[in-house]
């Protein structure tokens, strides 16, 4: 996963809260489990019935409880294959929220009127150390956990993580390796 510290750009906007991922990426794609080569089906349905016109840009402003519906990781790869880094939105579901943090892909939650800003602007830079979203419109402030700003900040997926605790890992293992003792049978 790639490191970020900030996202600077043009902002696309999609005015629809209560956007699932099943409209972010439609279920007849999810048959592959590589993370790349999703773009080309973000919001298939809407952007083949002229619903929708978005550009890939680092920056998705939308509305309210984005990624809800299923847990589909897939809705997130689509979404930085297009090209977006950041989504900017008043709120997201829990689980999508998630699937992002563990995909570098950077959720902020601004409420409806900084939103709306940020999207009037049409241009934003949002800096993850400071926890900002600046635009001609003002400087808005965002929380975020400082768990998850450090691996947005390093770059770290899961697995990455577990690697940087392994020396901690080798001495528990150690030590319970010394606990038992010697590994005996019986008949």
């Amino acid at each position: 996963m790639r490191a970020f510290e900030r996202v600077t750009g043009t902002a696309a906007v999609l005015d629809r809260a209560d956007v699932d991922t099943d409209q972010i990426m439609p279920k007849q794609f999810l048959k592959r489990i590589e993370r790349t080569g999703y773009g080309e089906f973000l919001f298939y349905d809407w952007f083949r019935s002229g619903e929708i016109e978005l550009d890939p840009h680092p920056i998705l402003v939308t509305g309210r409880n984005f990624g809800s519906g299923s847990s589909r990781e897939h809705a997130v790869w689509g979404l930085k294959d297009y090209g977006y880094d950041a989504v900017i939105a008043p709120s997201f579901s829990d689980i999508f929220y998630s699937n992002c943090t563990k995909n570098g892909l950077l959720p902020v939650v601004l409420d409806e009127e900084h939103c709306r800003a940020v999207a009037s602007a049409g241009e934003a830079r949002i800096d993850l150390d400071d926890q900002t979203v600046t635009c001609a419109e003002g400087v808005f402030k965002f929380e975020i956990d400082e768990d998850i700003k450090h691996r947005l900040v390093n770059g770290l997926d899961d697995v990455a993580l577990t690697l940087q605790r392994s020396g901690a890992i080798d001495e528990f293992e150690a030590a319970g390796k010394a606990d038992r003792g010697p590994v005996t049978t019986s008949l």
